[in-house]
């Protein structure tokens, strides 16, 4: 069977219903504009990821949703104007006459920038001959905004700043990752993100005398944001630079003279800080905590240090964060495993008097006010999900006795042990949390079990933890997938004769690794854009992606054995379980030929794995239609070989 008639097969047997709670329409990134009449935000309702834009209620009543989305869609005189373009980020001019959105033509990572009027009747794109271009800051009084531009064979970006109305634009540096973060208010300061995964610094660059300081000794960060204070003398960095854990820094800026050190203005020795929120007064920051991998929410007060903590919206994860222009409001974008992203508003009058500080009487150290009013914004019903399962956080150990943890989520009703697929998430720095998936919820509605465990090397747990899958210390890493099965088994959660594996992106490559390592473990396996050979990742995924990933993975030069050592192809002929392949014709990222590759290997001995392509994705399935059917087709592939193992072929 060839992958078109696998797919073609697949594609029929959608006429079927569906469940209308796993495929609501997703909200996220709500922007208001700088007036303060208008939000911004991104959402699938037409099916793919697009811009919206609508008035903004004053009263904190819902948003009515216009009939169409902003164009950002190429036409046939774009180099890929025959695939959608989906919206990944947007950013208001601080003059409120543009919106900027970065944009994924078919999914994948060959981004543009587009800017777009809030009426969508004028369209400008910056640098679109470039490969790719990548969104930043816009500078106070919106002339300028920060871009980083990708050559066809450098892994450095340009960090540039390009002015909206002429076009021209100064490069401020260059390197991998490479990011401007922030502009300073009088236009003559600016600080850019710069360097490899796990070794991230920022640089602070005066454009008057063009001198470029270092704000974060040793170069060895994780996170690594900043943005300008309201006063023009202190800038706030969001980094783990200066410990284990992210935390909110500020830096001294007094004239002509260096940048103070970084010191901690909100830090936690336990929690990592998700997201920075400055109001449009200056005075008080939002600040989310990954605690676990839920979100905790306070607000600081950064003229008195003190905090007062807000309630969380429905679900468990604060996905973006923006006060509104008067500051009697923050807009949050939140979900959980039986909330739908969503975006909901969290009214602060009662903290807030017309953007001045009410009075407030303090106890312990924290700011007491009254109880604050959470409504959604989008939609404005909720959804029905009585049916949708919440997880819960389960701990095992290492085989080296690292303490880890995962999600685990179980079918309502189930005793003892159960089929289970293990769920391995992408990265690896990025985390496993108790988020929306329906790919989750719909294997539990036919009695399958998900563990989803956040392996060394996930994000959440600290900088040691993050760094302790790189290079060699990987090999260590690949065992703790074994480690959670052993403890599934020995807990008599998770059937020995029914477990499955599969995961996305790092995870995808894990699932590989894992099916070909430990093939006694598992009875079926799902790979989604994984990685199957390191040398042939290097030389085919985009040159700024290999650039940056040399920290994690390592050097394909000074490497290579490790790496050999380390890619699943090499160890294809002892993959056992059934194998179904799932890629992006537009992912550069991971190339589709780590996919065909693995496909070729288990062919040619005699294995029937199955191989899903979407043509108009990348490296995430965004189109809600393909997710109907990848959903539909995992489910498929997961129960006919977990619920009977009679066929035990790859």
């Amino acid at each position: 069977m060839t992958e078109a008639d696998f797919v073609r097969r697949r594609m029929d047997r959608l006429s079927g219903e569906h469940d209308p709670a796993l495929f609501p329409t997703a909200y996220s990134c709500p922007i208001p504009s700088p007036d303060g009449r208008m939000l911004a935000w991104i959402s699938d309702r037409d099916g793919r990821p697009r811009a919206w834009v609508a008035q903004l209620p004053p009263d904190g009543s819902a948003v009515v949703e216009p009939g169409w989305p902003l164009p950002t869609d190429g036409d046939s005189h774009d180099r890929d104007g025959d695939v959608p373009w989906d919206v990944q980020k947007i950013a208001w001019s601080p003059d409120g006459y543009w919106l900027a959105c970065q944009l994924a033509p078919g999914g994948g990572e060959r981004t543009r920038v587009r800017l777009i009027s809030p009426d969508g009747s004028q369209i400008h794109d910056l640098a679109p001959s470039a490969p790719a271009v990548t969104l930043g800051s816009w500078s106070p009084n919106g002339r300028q905004l920060g871009i980083t531009i990708f050559g066809a064979v450098s892994g450095d970006g340009a960090a540039s700043l390009v002015d909206v109305r002429d076009g021209t634009s100064t490069m401020l540096t260059s390197g991998p990752a490479a990011l401007v973060c922030a502009i300073s208010g009088d236009g003559a300061q600016a600080v850019v993100r710069v360097g490899r995964r796990g070794a991230r610094r920022l640089e602070h660059f005066d454009l008057r005398s063009g001198r470029c300081t270092e704000l974060l000794p040793g170069g060895e960060a994780n996170v690594a944001d900043a943005r300008f204070g309201i006063t023009g003398g202190q800038l706030f960095v969001h980094s783990d630079a200066a410990g284990e854990r992210p935390a909110l820094l500020a830096v001294g800026l007094n004239g002509d003279a260096e940048p103070s050190l970084p010191y901690v203005v909100a830090g936690r020795d336990e929690h990592d800080l998700d997201l920075v929120s400055l109001d449009p007064m200056g005075a008080r920051a939002a600040l989310v905590w990954n605690v676990d991998g839920r979100s905790e929410i306070e607000l600081l007060d950064l003229r008195s240090g003190l905090t007062e903590p807000l309630p969380c919206p429905p679900g468990d994860v604060v996905t973006g964060a923006a006060f509104t222009r008067d500051g009697r409001a923050l807009l949050i974008g939140n979900e959980g495993p039986t909330v739908p992203p969503t975006i909901t508003r969290i009214a602060l009058d009662t903290l807030i008097r017309h953007g001045a500080a009410a009075p407030h009487e303090v106890r312990g150290g924290r700011v007491g006010a009254g109880s604050v009013t959470v409504t959604p914004l989008l939609p404005a019903a909720p959804r029905d999900a009585g049916h949708l399962v919440d997880p819960v956080l389960h701990h095992f150990p290492g085989e080296d006795g690292l303490p880890l943890s995962g999600w685990l989520f179980r079918p309502t009703g189930a005793f003892g042990s159960t089929p289970t697929l293990i769920w391995l998430h992408g990265g690896p720095e990025a985390q496993e949390r108790p988020i929306f998936q329906p790919l989750f919820q719909a294997l539990l509605a036919e009695g399958v079990a998900v563990f989803a465990p956040n392996v060394r090397g996930s994000g959440g747990y600290g900088r040691t933890f993050s760094q302790a899958d790189d290079l060699e210390r990987r090999f260590v890493a690949i065992t703790d997938v074994r480690a959670a099965v052993t403890s599934l088994v020995e807990q008599g959660l998770a059937d020995p004769g029914r477990i499955g594996v599969s995961g996305r992106s790092y995870g995808g490559y894990l699932t590989l690794v894992a099916l070909a390592w430990f093939p006694e473990l598992f009875r079926v396996g799902v790979d989604v854009c994984g990685i199957s050979d390191f040398t042939t990742f290097y030389a085919q995924t985009e040159p700024w992606i290999a650039a940056a990933a040399v920290t994690k993975y390592g050097d394909p030069a000074a490497h290579a054995t490790l790496l050999r050592e380390l890619s699943p192809i090499h160890s294809a002929d002892r993959i056992t379980a059934p194998l179904l392949v799932v890629h992006g014709a537009y992912d550069t990222n991971v190339p589709i030929v780590e996919a065909e590759q693995i496909v070729e290997a288990l062919r040619d001995r005699g294995a029937s794995p199955g191989f899903l392509l979407f043509d108009d994705e990348g490296h995430e399935v965004h189109s809600t239609a393909n997710r109907v059917l990848f959903v539909r087709e995992v489910v498929r592939w997961v129960t006919g070989h977990l619920l009977d193992v009679g066929e035990q072929t790859a």
